[in-house]
């Protein structure tokens, strides 16, 4: 750590060179800026720089190295485990860097480095296009992307890194570099899966594709008919084509005009299809679970961006995530699936998800750092509460639904759906071998481990 007075010197030097704002504890703006959607994570940075271009954040990493400060970087700012922040050190933050640029004719759009899955889905709907993205619109789209991507589409068209074109990074050294199939592979390659271990990507460009008609079934049934729900989505999905996705969601029922009155503040069972295509095709598709008692439905075309905003987990919730990826859903995991959502903290925000893989996951490029890939289903404990005082049961819940999972676990996880879970959950998140090489990769870009606040892959 640098002296004070260099400190003091460095930091007056940052706030007159930076374009964007810098904040300091004391200064006004402070505490809302180190303000995290998950409550539980309450960090106080040093500094938070807040970048509006790529030479803002070549002069933040440059700052934070020549006064030995921590460096976390924030994006979206939606990791469960907070590390958008620190103590003590030095946030660079791109919340100001939101640019999306839609190239039509060439199926392709570049993405600056704070946006947002709204900033994306809503630049690209005009023109009919998409690619895959989180299932949230508040999620950052640097952070998705970089830690494999998966969301309503990737059945369809593959995983968002199977869709990366290119990606401009700040290294550790404060030096611009670009990855792409032809300029730097080896880092390319590491950034399909290896998060923000290599740099802070300033920009991504992604592959779009062209989606003209987007439609939906959601369908709340009563927790007793959630078995049979179940099996019948489960069902639905493997007799689908690829376009067919969706979820199957125990919930707190919401006062919401798609739920009866009587059930709101009540545990559902929700069945979402999605469908990347019209509605006729959705609905015979969906004419299984529409056969099954429910309590209500919404079958019908529907934006796709506006779909995105349909789960959203709102900001100051405290929150808890895991997840298994699974060998199949047979009959008696569904029925443990089924039978755990009666434990889960209600009524709160948190959602018991399964969603199907398959389809052009499987089928993608298996040389990537995402070993979840070939896993046909995954499960998603996704924990948020208001009460301090459901802490307890609410981890304990993601816990159990782990536990139940585990004789159909593949052992691979995606990152993006987990918090800190230590380093040997990180190599499930990568692959053994992966780990290795991606280890060499941080020695080259990173050796010092300046990018440790992440799921960290420590230099080999």
């Amino acid at each position: 750590m640098a002296s004070l007075s260099k400190a003091g010197a460095a930091l007056t030097a940052l706030r007159e060179d930076l374009s964007g704002d810098v904040f300091a504890p004391g200064d006004a703006g402070y505490d809302e800026a180190r303000v995290v959607f998950n409550s539980m994570v309450d960090k106080r940075p040093a500094v938070i720089a807040q970048c509006v271009d790529e030479d803002d954040v070549v002069r933040a990493v440059r700052f934070g190295r020549e006064l030995d400060l921590n460096i976390a970087v924030r994006g979206g700012g939606h990791s469960v485990a907070g590390s958008a922040l620190n103590d003590n050190g030095l946030v660079v933050d791109l919340r100001h860097m939101r640019a999306v640029t839609v190239h039509p004719g060439a199926e392709a759009v570049r993405v600056a480095g704070g946006a947002t899955m709204s900033d994306l889905d809503r630049a690209t709907e005009p023109y009919h296009l998409a690619t895959t993205g989180g299932r949230a619109s508040t999620t950052g789209v640097g952070g998705f992307v970089l830690g494999g991507g998966s969301g309503w589409l990737d059945r369809w068209c593959g995983l968002a890194v199977d869709n990366l074109l290119g990606v401009e990074l700040v290294t550790a050294d404060g030096e611009r570099v670009r990855a792409s199939a032809d300029e730097n592979p080896e880092l390319f390659w590491g950034l399909h899966g290896g998060g923000g271990n290599f740099g802070v990507a300033t920009a991504l460009t992604l592959r779009l594709h062209e989606l003209p008609d987007f439609s939906i079934a959601l369908l709340l049934y009563l927790p007793e008919n959630g078995p049979e729900a179940a099996r019948t989505y489960r069902d639905v999905i493997a007799a689908g084509p690829n376009e067919a996705s969706g979820a199957l969601i125990y919930f707190t029922g919401p006062p919401e005009e798609f739920v009866p009155p009587h059930l709101v503040g009540t545990l559902l069972c929700g069945v979402l299809l999605t469908y990347a295509g019209p509605e006729a095709e959705m609905r015979k598709i969906a004419e299984p679970l529409l056969a099954l008692p429910h309590e209500s439905e919404i079958v019908g075309a529907m934006p796709y961006a506006d779909v995105q905003c349909m789960i959203d987990d709102p900001p100051g919730f405290r929150n808890y995530w895991s997840a298994e990826y699974l060998t199949g859903a047979p009959d008696a995991y569904l029925d443990l699936y089924c039978a755990r959502a009666a434990s889960m903290p209600v009524p709160t925000g948190s959602m018991h998800a399964l969603f199907p893989l398959g389809g052009a996951i499987a089928e993608g490029p298996h040389e990537y750092p995402v070993p979840y890939r070939d896993a046909p289903w995954g499960v998603h404990p996704f924990g948020l509460w208001e009460d301090p005082a459901d802490d307890e049961r609410a981890v304990q819940w993601v816990h159990d639904v782990r536990a139940d999972a585990r004789p159909w676990s593949t052992g691979a996880v995606y990152l993006n759906f987990i918090g800190d879970e230590g380093a040997d959950r990180v190599v499930a998140g990568v692959g053994a071998d992966n780990a290795r090489r991606l280890g060499e990769l941080k020695r080259k870009y990173d050796p010092d481990n300046v990018f440790r606040f992440n799921h960290n892959i420590k230099p080999a």
